[in-house]
């Protein structure tokens, strides 16, 4: 299992890294269009309205694609380092990606299958560390 925990921590930093990925294209794109519309040399023309508006929504796509994709990859490290919190917090991912069809739902599924089985909850209990109490 332990095995399973670490491709499903690559898995998800490789997933929220091609969400990024396909925001920061769309901040480009948009911001090239606003860019070559903006380079209109009649001033009072509409095409002036266009190009702040243009950049405005590729900015936003891309601050909200990458809020979406910051917590897989940071639930990715989690889940490498064997941390309890990751698997709590993969868990919740994975059911959330069970809703992104086609590739997160695959991801969602073997998220859940490999992180609710009985000897993966162990092997994160095991990685704490024993506390003694004197």
């Amino acid at each position: 299992m332990a095995q399973h925990i670490k491709i499903l921590g690559i898995l998800h930093i490789v997933y929220a890294g091609l969400v990024l990925l396909v925001g920061l294209i769309v901040l480009v794109v948009m911001g090239g269009i606003a860019g070559f519309l903006g380079a209109n040399p009649d001033r009072y023309s509409d095409s002036q309205v266009a190009p702040p508006i243009l950049a405005l929504i590729g900015f936003g796509v891309f601050v909200f694609l990458l809020l979406l994709s910051l917590p897989g990859i940071i639930a990715g490290f989690g889940l490498l380092g064997l941390k309890e919190w990751a698997r709590i917090m993969t868990i919740v991912l994975s059911a959330f990606e069970l809703l992104s069809v086609p590739f997160g739902t695959a991801l969602g599924i073997y998220g859940l299958w490999v992180l609710l089985k009985p000897e993966s909850e162990s092997l994160f209990h095991r990685s704490q560390p024993i506390r003694r109490v004197s």
